[in-house]
């Protein structure tokens, strides 16, 4: 019994148009036998047919998809995790995935181990992103978010929710400029450059969103 095969829990289709890069992923999921890269396409239209009949487990999708064009599959995927990944993915853009439903984002400078825990989290139901998707200084802890006052905490907070400024300001009973000086205290104590940055952290901080902290490490 020992000596038979193990059958992969997962299965996996890729959409991204470089061969080489599919080739790169078989090559990583094939050594480990959770998970099965069971199809590869080039488009969203033929994943969303594929994943139809496959119905996999996780879907990992090249950001040059079209980021318009996600929302559409995110809706229609079903039971299907999705990770996203490309060369260059900025704050806001992390930001609008999340709240679209992708459950992975990650860079295509990460290495085969980053790839792989991102794999096992979003199958096992978690939000997961790389530490290096965000700018310099804006993962901080909560001792340097302690420092702020209750109002600047409630800008923040307001600020994590999506809220523009003068919708703060309207809930808040304040001016639009008052706002921005809070703003403009809280990047300071807390480190944390823009407001993409503050919706990132918040996710963090009440644990929506785990982060690998190295780019090689796992879980």
């Amino acid at each position: 019994m020992s000596d038979l095969p193990v059958r992969p829990r997962y299965s996996l289709i890729v959409c991204d148009s470089q061969p080489l890069t599919i080739a790169g992923i078989r090559a990583v999921t094939a050594a480990h036998t959770e998970f099965d890269l069971v199809a590869d396409c080039d488009s969203i239209i033929a994943l969303r047919d594929i994943a139809s009949r496959v119905r996999p487990a996780v879907v990992l999708v090249d950001k040059m998809m079209g980021l318009d064009s996600l929302p559409s599959w995110l809706h229609d995927s079903g039971a299907a995790a999705t990770i996203v990944w490309g060369s260059a993915i900025s704050e806001p853009e992390a930001v609008r995935l999340l709240k679209a439903g992708v459950q992975g984002i990650l860079r295509k400078t990460a290495s085969a181990d980053t790839l792989l825990a991102c794999l096992r989290a979003v199958v096992e139901g978690h939000s997961w992103m790389e530490e290096s998707v965000f700018r310099a200084g804006t993962l901080q802890d909560r001792a340097r978010r302690s420092g702020l006052t209750a109002r600047e905490r409630q800008v923040m907070e307001l600020v994590e929710a999506g809220l523009k400024n003068r919708d703060i300001a309207a809930q808040l009973g304040i001016r639009p400029g008052t706002v921005k000086i809070h703003l403009k205290h809280i990047f300071e104590k807390t480190g944390v450059r823009g407001r993409y940055g503050l919706a990132l952290s918040g996710l963090k901080d009440r644990g929506v969103l785990e982060i690998a902290t190295t780019s090689a490490g796992g879980r």
